[in-house]
């Protein structure tokens, strides 16, 4: 809602005795001033009962403890309890301050859900209908009784429109505020891509001249030294530098005119295997394929062999972010073994990677993928560029811990249309 909860009681504590101040003057000026004869015992006890809920309220919640709507429902509630006892005392429904029975409705339409709202207003039309019901029989004379039943009908449709206008209200105000807030750490968290893409960029420039200076010296070697192995050698990782930052320029283009493309996805866990073989000769990979349901039922569930997502450049690095991850994570932990496991149904990719480190910790867990933490592996910046690529290709990615130990990565993707496999 628009404040935290605990906010919003102390709000309505403070309000109480604002009005609890406002009662007794009241109380007072009608008595001696006007002259009107009231119960002064009854209205006073009553008042003194307000003060002693109002104060054990406040030393409840004045320390960090977190009020729920409960809690709130019961402030609410036991305000119109102590308006009705008052008004019971000074006059019933005659009391021209009767309409203050629609505050705790309004308080209720912006605080509250929309059961407890429909509760609260329910206790409010009760209290009214008691009070009107226990006025004495002579006032019900003459054109009296069509008086009170007109203010009746009046409260309980000013009641209806207070609860349903203004709680409609603040619902899409928090509705707005809710969706402002989102887009902008969305957009902070776009901005720190931003930046970091920038700056890598700069250095894909700077490394380009020495690389290039680097080349000539080596085939200039290359011709002294035709048949030396480690010019050769030199020759060949110059070739792949230049070819890796010939893809990071095509990469950065292909994200600038946003391309897309059908990947298969037993392609995707290939190249991932293939990544593992390549780089990590030592970590033993173990893949678990399951069919789909709806391959079994015979329904438009692709099989995994037709199986595709629409992606872009940046699908397989942040996947293979994620999988140098678990690769660490594992060796760390003096193991030589990670997981991974490839699922489709109802109409998603699910793609899981289990290492078997020590698994994330709660405060790591908070931060990943959302901030750019530090970290001993490297999970920080990694997962959190990982994290925004996918969110971006509409997939989702998962962190949590397996439970026989080690670390569970999953994320979800959509898949393409099963009419368009064939492409």
């Amino acid at each position: 809602m628009f404040l935290k909860r605990k906010s919003q009681l102390h709000t309505i504590i403070e309000l109480r005795v604002a009005a609890i101040v406002i009662q007794v003057l009241l109380i007072l000026f009608v008595y001696f001033g006007l002259h009107y004869q009231l119960q002064l015992l009854p209205l006073f006890s009553i008042v003194a009962l307000e003060v002693v809920f109002t104060l054990v309220s406040y030393f409840c919640y004045r320390k960090d403890k977190v009020a729920g709507q409960y809690a709130v429902f019961a402030q609410i509630f036991a305000d119109i309890l102590f308006l009705s006892l008052l008004l019971y005392f000074s006059g019933g429904a005659t009391n021209a301050f009767v309409s203050l029975l629609l505050i705790p409705i309004a308080i209720a339409a912006v605080t509250l859900t929309p059961v407890m709202l429909v509760s609260t207003t329910l206790a409010a039309i009760l209290s009214y209908s008691v009070l009107l019901w226990l006025l004495p029989m002579n006032m019900m004379h003459g054109n009296m009784q069509g008086h009170f039943i007109a203010m009746w009908i009046n409260f309980l449709f000013s009641s209806i429109v207070v609860a349903f206008v203004v709680g409609n209200m603040a619902r899409a105000i928090n509705k707005r505020e809710l969706a402002i807030a989102a887009f902008r750490e969305e957009q902070l968290k776009q901005e720190k891509i931003i930046s970091l893409g920038v700056a890598s960029a700069q250095v894909t420039h700077q490394l380009a001249t020495p690389i290039a200076t680097v080349q000539l010296l080596a085939d200039e070697l290359s011709e002294d030294y035709p048949k030396d192995k480690a010019v050769s050698e030199m020759q060949q990782q110059l070739k792949r530098c230049q070819q890796n930052l010939q893809e990071f320029r095509q990469l950065a283009l292909d994200l600038k005119e946003q391309t897309t493309q059908q990947m298969s996805c037993q392609d995707i866990i290939k190249e991932i295997q293939q990544h593992i073989g390549i780089n990590y000769p030592d970590i033993h990979s173990v893949l678990i394929s399951e069919e789909s349901a709806g391959e079994v039922a015979g329904n438009d569930q692709p099989s995994s062999e037709q199986a595709a997502v629409i992606a872009d450049v940046t699908l397989l690095p942040a996947i293979l972010n994620l999988v140098n991850n678990g690769v660490r994570a594992t060796k760390a932990n003096n193991s030589n073994t990670i997981e991974l496991k490839s699922l489709y149904e109802k109409g998603l990719w699910q793609f899981s990677i289990r290492d078997f480190g020590a698994g994330f910790t709660l405060s790591k867990l908070a931060e990943l993928g959302v901030e750019p933490v530090s970290s001993e592996q490297g999970l920080g910046m990694a997962v959190f560029l990982s994290h925004a690529s996918l969110e971006r290709l509409g997939a989702k990615l998962e962190l949590t811990n397996h439970i026989d130990g080690g670390a569970l990565v999953t994320l979800s993707l959509p898949l393409a249309r099963p009419g368009a496999y064939s492409s």
